[in-house]
């Protein structure tokens, strides 16, 4: 089984992109980030023709996830347990769920596609937000796996931090000025660690970037960052036979800033590959 990740930066203005590229390397399942759309105006067409149906949670033009497989999705939630909410300004325990979290299981495999908020600034309620965000889905990851002993898991999509010097490329951002890099954000990173997570990436990928500004020629340059993963429990990781990081993605015209990651596992899906055949 072919398993991805990806924020499109706006499904709409990129379905052609992503659906031909799922096409072209053989995906099962891809989770997508920054979907920016309610469910009404996703669209379906071009991947239900493809062969994939879509599961995903919108609800205006900023945030959204998703999942299209050609596999069956059970077990949809469109949130974890414990997922904070924000508003700026707000505080307390009512404030709105943004679009941010949608967990699937397909063929045994429990998924989650995430858009971690992004923190915006060291100074910003936006940072505590990301944190408070963070430390929830670990303590509900934690929880699921305690539940499901030996179950393979993974969570995957932009995490909007940097876990080390060596994933940083970019130049303005800096530690101790900037967000993705601040010692609370990378430790809330690799508490995921903590509870036997693991990059299923790295492994198979030992350098490269998963995301390049649009501004001042990054992608020319190569100052990217790398901020999205598949993280893996033990059980996951132990299927993971490939893995890559689809930098190609990032070129031509009308590309997101952010490029594919994908892992294969093996012996998944068992001798009997029901895939429908696209032609």
């Amino acid at each position: 089984m072919r398993v991805a990740t990806w924020n499109v930066n706006s499904i709409r203005a990129r379905v052609d992109r992503t659906v031909d590229w799922m096409v072209r390397e053989d995906v099962d399942v891809l989770a997508m980030q920054e979907i920016k759309c309610k469910p009404e105006q996703f669209p379906y067409e071009q991947f239900t023709a493809a062969g994939y149906d879509v599961q995903l949670t919108g609800l205006n033009q900023w945030n959204g996830v998703a999942f299209a497989s050609r596999l069956p999705m059970t077990d949809v939630v469109t949130q974890f347990d414990g997922q904070p909410g924000f508003l700026k300004g707000a505080e307390g325990p009512d404030q709105p769920i943004e679009a941010r979290a949608i967990g699937v299981t397909v063929d045994g495999v429990r998924l989650w596609s995430l858009y971690v908020p992004n923190g915006r600034s060291l100074d910003d309620p936006h940072l505590v937000y990301k944190l408070d965000w963070l430390a929830k889905l670990k303590q509900e990851t934690a929880r699921w796996l305690a539940a499901n002993d030996g179950a393979p898991l993974a969570l995957m999509g932009d995490f909007n931090i940097i876990p080390t010097d060596d994933d940083n490329g970019d130049p303005t951002i800096i530690v101790g000025q900037s967000t993705h890099v601040s010692p609370e954000e990378r430790a809330a990173f690799a508490a995921f660690a903590d509870i036997g997570l693991v990059d299923t990436v790295r492994p198979f990928v030992p350098e490269g970037y998963t995301y390049w500004d649009y501004k001042q020629l990054r992608f020319p340059r190569n100052e990217g960052l790398r901020i999205d993963f598949i993280l893996g429990s033990q059980s996951f990781a132990d299927l993971v036979i490939a893995a890559s990081i689809h930098r190609n993605e990032r070129k031509g015209e009308a590309p997101s800033d952010h490029v594919p990651v994908l892992v294969e596992l093996d012996d998944v899906l068992g001798d009997d590959d029901d895939r429908p055949m696209i032609f």
